[in-house]
């Protein structure tokens, strides 16, 4: 989704080879309400910042990300997030620690015992 009409979006596509193998459907928000919705409308320069929302079914956001225009984000860190926070809507009790990258991977329990023991725990 981006502030770009659907025509900018198709010339980027066929122009720009980071572009071309892209299978999703991309959303034009031409006038800038939901990027004024998430707060990322910069109203003086009428664009909108890179930002990137992960929502869950129930339409709660789980995630979000702001980045200025000249910052482009990684699929790879984006895609470890979606699968830590799908793991954790069934392990409530648990956190993903930043390299935290699939289910099997060491998770930690917060807890007041844990305070100053995260590098330890990580090691086991």
């Amino acid at each position: 989704m981006s502030c770009d009409t659907q025509f900018v979006h198709l010339a980027w596509k066929h122009a720009e080879g980071e572009l071309a193998d892209v299978t999703f459907k991309m959303g034009s928000d031409a006038n800038g309400k939901l990027a004024r919705m998430f707060g990322v409308y910069l109203e003086d320069a009428g664009v909108a910042l890179r930002g990137t929302f992960l929502i869950a079914p129930d339409g709660a956001v789980m995630n979000s990300e702001i980045n200025q225009l000249n910052l482009g984000r990684n699929i790879d860190e984006l895609m470890r997030r979606f699968k830590a926070n799908l793991y954790l809507m069934k392990k409530k009790d648990e956190g993903c620690p930043s390299k935290w990258k699939a289910e099997g991977d060491a998770t930690l329990k917060p807890s007041a015992k844990m305070v100053g023991k995260v590098h330890e725990a990580l090691r086991k």
